[in-house]
């Protein structure tokens, strides 16, 4: 890289550069850099270097490489992520019936995903046609 890349600075890393130097224009003594500013630099480093990054920004490389593998380690919490959702057929009620009606005539009958109502027509249906 000759020197005179180096000099040369992308314009998003000009731009924090700009929102540090700014906050510190106004900043109280001994008040602390705010969250916003070092999610800024953490992902300007991620995109740009961390040594590159804290040089242009003026902050600690270490600090800021703490923060640059701490948040690589997090997971994001607004990625798409997996949910299985089971089959209705499989978590649902089953049932087998042997109905007889006294007579000699018998029915059997295996329910999937059965109500008690339809449970109770089928059961007069077969009952009340004889």
């Amino acid at each position: 890289m000759g020197t005179s890349e180096r000099g040369h600075l992308p314009p998003d890393l000009v731009r924090g550069r700009s929102r540090f130097q700014a906050w510190r224009g106004q900043r109280k003594p001994g008040d602390r850099s705010p969250q916003a500013l070092w999610e800024i630099a953490t992902r300007l480093a991620r995109a740009h270097g961390v040594s590159r990054t804290a040089a242009a920004l003026g902050l600690d490389y270490y600090r800021l490489n703490e923060l640059v593998e701490a948040t690589a380690r997090e997971p994001h919490a607004n990625g798409p992520t997996f949910v299985e959702l089971t089959s209705p057929l499989t978590a649902a009620k089953r049932c087998r019936l042997e109905l007889d009606n006294g007579s000699g005539a018998t029915m059997r009958v295996y329910l999937v995903g059965y109500d008690a109502a339809d449970v109770e027509a089928l059961s007069r249906s077969f009952w009340d046609a004889l």
